[in-house]
């Protein structure tokens, strides 16, 4: 029976942006258990949201209904080395699968830039990393479990129910909950990352270069300067070299998140002071070459909170869009104290994929928790979408169903598909009224 965690709760998002008031929350442990909630919750008339560990900015996962939280539903449940498969339950946290995975000598192809969150909410928001060949993390499912929403079990795979797989891979929790993934693996492999500060011109200057000649290219922009700081990541024969204890601690917590915190909290608070900050912030980081598993290398540790908006552009219009950013910030008033994040992937089949059909560059801007966001992310929005842009799913943008469809070839198919699969909306919520329409 799936566990009670209370008759009233609320529910945070990680940003503290969202907060949620349902009904009651539940904790199942299976698909069975899940099935019966969903099947309890269309009974009465209530709406159903699975939860992951809140690392959306939006209220994807919002509901005065019934929402159901991933704490029980976890655990690798079978690796399979002659398919090159690993299948887990939907509410693991990345983490807890990249390690379980290292420990059998395996790994995912690619990741995102953090592991806190849950798989199943990874892949429905469609979380990404940076990449020439591997795609997002959503690419790398090869089958999953879905309960819809009369409470029927679908197995979907590119054989089995291939247009559901198709579509909720990046399903925004609209179809259904996901209780199992299975995901492709290969041996555990190296990654040799090299940061390197570089001017802004030199790094757009060179961008498709990079982009070429890299298996993982990102870089970071920090605004009010001309600085960047840029990482190539690398298959490596090895050995191991991973950044050493002390250093390490200096570079990820000590300046990236326990000074940097105290920076940001002080623009907040005297916004005068964040174009010199964000100077000395730029100039901070020290070039570096590390060799490690691939997790360690992909991910970094997040400790300050903010708030986030990412942008998928056409990878040719992504130094046009790039211009046009610093061209806006260097003649407006806003006070920008994060910097803004540069990373592409290859195209993929994904119905909302921000990465469907097209290969793509993402553009991803932050402000720091409790700063004034609307006019700036408002601004950047205009350049994106003049360039035909895709707002990340699980990140603050202003586009509603209408103006989506104009950039998803697949639009109408998913609306259709979440018509036949959850005719009365038990997997409804206000974002997804917005996004995908009535």
């Amino acid at each position: 029976m799936a566990r009670r965690t209370g008759t009233s709760t609320t529910w945070r998002n990680w940003a503290g942006n969202v907060v949620t008031r349902p009904r009651r929350a539940v904790a199942p442990s299976s698909t069975d258990e899940v099935a019966a909630v969903v099947t309890r919750a269309a009974r009465e008339g209530l709406a159903v949201k699975a939860a992951g560990t809140g690392h959306s900015f939006t209220a994807a996962a919002a509901t005065d209904g019934v929402l159901i939280r991933p704490e029980r539903l976890t655990g690798i449940r079978a690796i399979d080395r002659t398919a090159g498969t690993v299948r887990v339950a939907a509410g693991t946290p990345l983490f807890r699968l990249n390690e379980a995975l290292a420990a059998a000598g395996l790994s995912l192809t690619n990741m995102g830039d953090i592991m806190e969150q849950t798989v199943s909410g990874a892949i429905s928001t469609g979380t990404h990393g940076t990449g020439r060949d591997s795609a997002s993390v959503a690419a790398q499912v090869r089958a999953f479990e879905l309960v819809t929403a009369d409470g029927s079990r679908l197995r979907c795979s590119a054989e089995e129910n291939p247009d559901v797989f198709a579509a909720a891979r990046v399903g925004l929790g609209a179809l259904g909950v996901i209780t199992e993934l299975t995901f492709a693996v290969e041996p555990l492999f190296l990654l040799t990352a090299r940061e390197e500060p570089m001017p802004f011109d030199r790094v757009v200057e060179e961008f498709d270069q990079h982009t070429r000649e890299n298996e993982h290219f990102e870089f970071y922009w920090f605004p009010h300067t001309g600085n960047c700081s840029t990482k190539r990541n690398n298959r490596s024969a090895g050995p191991a070299a991973p950044l050493g204890r002390v250093g390490g601690w200096v570079e990820d917590e000590l300046l990236s998140n326990g000074a940097f915190g105290a920076l940001c909290a002080l623009g907040r608070a005297v916004p005068a002071t964040i174009p010199p900050i964000a100077q000395l912030s730029s100039r901070a980081l020290s070039a570096r070459t590390y060799t490690d598993v691939a997790y360690r290398v992909f991910t970094s540790p997040r400790r300050v909170r903010f708030v986030e908006m990412e942008y998928a552009v056409p990878r040719e219009a992504a130094v046009a869009a790039l211009r046009e950013l610093r061209s806006l910030i260097e003649r407006s008033r806003f006070r920008v104290s994060f910097p803004v994040e540069v990373r592409t992937a290859p195209a993929d089949d994904i119905w909302l994929s921000t990465a469907s059909g097209r290969e793509t560059a993402y553009i991803a801007v932050h402000l720091y928790r409790g700063t004034p966001h609307q006019a700036y992310f408002s601004a950047v929005e205009r350049i994106m979408t003049a360039h035909g842009g895709r707002p990340h799913w699980g990140k603050l943008h202003g586009r509603d169903a209408g103006q989506l469809a104009e950039v998803y070839p697949r639009f109408a198919d998913f609306v259709a598909l979440r018509n036949r699969l959850d005719p009365g909306r038990v997997f409804g919520n206000a974002y997804l009224r917005r996004v995908l329409g009535d």
